[in-house]
């Protein structure tokens, strides 16, 4: 289930078992695959361009996961932000408010805590975040919000 409040652009893909909820978005060419598994995404959670999501996974609410990264099969608590390009493998739990950033794999598994900065190949813990950076992750998933709505109303055109 798709509430009605989700903008979902003309350009992505969605298949199978898939809830999204309240006030998220899911931008151009994304491609949401719940055919192997439930995919639930949380409220206010933005899922930027070209991002592929597939197996069973759960994705909490004001998460922003970055433009191109891979989200497979893993658990995602509140208000992280995934920086583009990432990868999220297999079982891997991301915990409230961290960071992944871009370009960093979170091997299958894996465990990061709350608060954490994840960078590089494997990702590693290198810093514990404070509540400004809690702040930054929220507010960054509140523009995308904002944006959405303006696709929805027609304010900016989306063309084919």
């Amino acid at each position: 289930m798709i509430h009605k409040s989700v903008y979902v652009s003309k350009k992505a893909f969605i298949s199978g078992e898939v809830e999204i909820m309240d006030n998220s978005s899911v931008w151009p060419f994304a491609s949401i695959r719940g055919d192997n598994g439930r995919i639930k995404i949380g409220r206010y959670t933005n899922i930027q361009d070209s991002t592929t999501i597939h197996d069973e996974t759960t994705i909490g609410d004001f998460v922003t996961i970055g433009h191109t990264a891979v989200v497979h099969g893993c658990r995602i608590e509140d208000n992280v932000l995934i920086g583009m390009h990432s990868t999220i493998l297999n079982n891997a739990h991301i915990g409230k408010n961290c960071v992944i950033g871009a370009n960093a794999l979170v091997p299958e598994g894996k465990e990061i805590p709350e608060n954490s900065l994840v960078l590089g190949v494997p990702g590693k813990i290198v810093k514990t975040l404070g509540e400004e950076w809690h702040k930054k992750i929220r507010e960054n998933a509140e523009i995308y919000y904002r944006l959405s709505r303006k696709y929805m109303k027609g304010e900016i055109d989306e063309y084919i």
